[in-house]
């Protein structure tokens, strides 16, 4: 469903090693917006929900609403540095087309 790559993983890891609370999930979600249609949003959050899948990759756990699964199956999440900073990568094969930011997209 979801690949994270060992990068995503570990600035995961570090960005949860920062958060107060310890029993926390990584939630992924797509909304509308941007500039191509869709963006991706990133959070932390302690609830489950009734409508998320529960998903696991390099020991993180990253909650799904039902309405985003459609969205992103078969997404890759990288993790990379640069002159810029740094900064999540989203690879999403079902693109149709996307932002210069790589944050939006639109899926036919």
């Amino acid at each position: 469903m979801i690949e994270l790559s060992q990068a995503a993983a570990s600035e995961i890891r570090r960005l949860r090693s920062k958060q107060l609370r310890s029993n926390i999930f990584v939630r992924l979600a797509v909304k509308a917006g941007g500039c191509s249609g869709w963006f991706y949003d990133m959070s932390f959050d302690e609830a489950v929900k009734d409508d998320d899948r529960l998903i696991h990759s390099h020991g993180i756990q990253i909650l799904i609403d039902s309405a985003s699964l459609n969205y992103i199956k078969d997404l890759i999440l990288d993790y990379s540095e640069d002159l810029m900073g740094g900064g999540f990568r989203f690879y999403n094969q079902r693109a149709i087309a996307t932002c210069g930011c790589g944050n939006s997209f639109s899926i036919d």
